[in-house]
């Protein structure tokens, strides 16, 4: 692995932090290599809770237009797409913390996160139509999930910068935080997680993932007659809970 995606393990929390700070943490192709190489690693081992980062000013500028004008290699066709696919269906919360530039191609990235939490520096945009270009990393259909359809064009549309109260507004971020506070309420976030049982917290994606989309009906059947039922700690849990009491 190399250090254009630094790793940091604390109590059960992944951190993945993007590091080419000198680029603003623009997305090449290395740097999905390495993601990927991290992905890989958790798919094989998993955490509780993973936070996805940037370093320096900012989440990330985006895809690395440089290596769009020099024609990227790719190891395989619509090779970026399937990394962030892999790092969405983790069977772990997953959690974008963004500050700073958050547009087009890091959006797409960011829109992984099971919870968006933002600093009030954050800057989100898409920006695709400015540049010809249309999404290929699940923007047209993470996007409108999380903001509504007609708000996604918008967005898409007029290319906007929209702020971190603001995305916190329209509902792409759950929360916004002063960045005085951004590492504290990282932290918090994290620990109030992981306080509840991981296995709840794998089924209920699971259950979330595979019933999107389905009418009423149908997802409610998934649930009663799919669902997982309970966890290996639900005793102890229980348990735990009536000594307190």
């Amino acid at each position: 692995m190399t250090d254009l995606v630094i790793r940091a393990d604390k109590g059960g929390v992944v951190q993945l932090t993007l590091n080419r700070p000198d680029k603003l943490n623009a997305l090449n192709v290395a740097l999905f290599e390495a993601l990927e190489a991290h992905v890989a690693d958790l798919e094989k081992n998993p955490a509780a809770v993973v936070v996805l980062r940037g370093a320096g000013r900012c989440f990330s500028a985006g895809h690395d237009l440089g290596d769009i004008a020099t024609g990227e290699k790719l190891p395989r066709p619509n090779y970026q797409s399937h990394v962030i696919e892999r790092l969405a269906d983790l069977p772990l919360p997953v959690i974008s913390a963004v500050h700073g530039h958050c547009y087009t191609g890091a959006l797409e990235l960011a829109l992984v996160g099971d919870i968006i939490l933002a600093a009030e520096s954050a800057k989100f945009g898409d920006t695709h139509a400015k540049w010809a270009l249309t999404p290929v990393w699940g923007l047209s259909q993470r996007l409108p999930r999380r903001v509504g359809t007609y708000k996604a064009r918008e967005m898409m549309f007029t290319c906007r910068t929209y702020s971190g109260r603001q995305a916190e507004t329209m509902g792409l971020a759950n929360q916004c935080v002063p960045d005085t506070e951004f590492d504290a309420a990282i932290d918090a976030l994290t620990a109030e997680i992981m306080a509840n049982s991981s296995f709840s917290h794998a089924a209920n994606k699971r259950l979330l993932t595979h019933t999107d989309g389905l009418p009423i009906g149908a997802g409610l059947s998934h649930e009663i007659y799919k669902g997982e039922g309970r966890g290996p700690d639900m005793e102890e849990r229980i348990a735990g809970f009536g000594r307190k009491k």
